[in-house]
């Protein structure tokens, strides 16, 4: 799992419905902090605190990473990654089916779980649609496949070790380009994109908004 070192008293909490006064700083001693604990789960993030961090400048090469290479209406970059039980498996494979690609921050994640059960969850109604589903993480097979077996996973895991794939996507970063964002793409059948959603807060309405849109294909 990813993880990130912060200052003990320097980050406000970044959890949903977080909301900033104009008057108050980003890092006001006043503003709550992640968790008093020395580790939490935040999404798909293993968090711990020290007492030195490190913000990226306007010019960093985080704000770049903010713009999708991605578009909808374009065919994504190919890949060939392994899957949860080490075989190659490459984006042309999915081609002639509407596919649905997402991206999630690690496995067993609070956040990654809950997303992963609503895939299974509604998997029924994906293959009704005709759809694949696809998760890419950069967690290795190994951990891909432990992950699908606990929670009974039907559909693909595939490993992006090394994140190549969701930089060649685009796929935008949160927390300061810290923590790896959640992003689903849909695919129609000819391996062009017609949907891009990405809610790192709310995993589960990547299901209800990827299956609106396959309903309308």
């Amino acid at each position: 799992m990813a993880s990130l070192t912060l200052p003990k008293r320097s980050i406000p909490s970044l959890l949903p419905n977080q909301t900033l006064s104009p008057r108050h700083s980003l890092f006001s001693h006043n503003l709550p902090i992640i968790s008093n604990s020395s580790q939490s789960q935040f999404y798909g993030l293993k968090v711990s605190y020290s007492s030195s961090f490190s913000i990226p400048s306007s010019s960093s090469s985080v704000k770049g990473s903010i713009f999708a290479k991605v578009n909808k209406g374009t065919a994504p970059p190919s890949f060939t990654l392994k899957d949860q039980d080490g075989k190659n498996v490459s984006l042309s494979n999915f081609k002639g089916k509407p596919t649905v690609v997402y991206f999630y921050p690690a496995d067993e994640s609070p956040g990654c779980t809950k997303q992963a059960c609503a895939f299974r969850d509604s998997y029924e109604k994906f293959k009704k649609a005709g759809a694949q589903v696809v998760g890419i993480s950069g967690d290795d097979p190994s951990s891909h496949k432990a992950f699908a077996k606990k929670f009974r996973l039907p559909y693909t895991l595939l490993s992006d070790e090394g994140n190549k794939v969701r930089k060649d996507w685009g796929v935008p970063s949160d927390l300061f380009g810290t923590l790896p964002g959640r992003e689903t793409y849909v695919l129609d059948k000819n391996g062009v994109v017609q949907l891009i959603y990405n809610n790192q807060f709310q995993p589960e309405k990547h299901i209800d908004e990827t299956l609106k849109l396959l309903q309308s294909l």
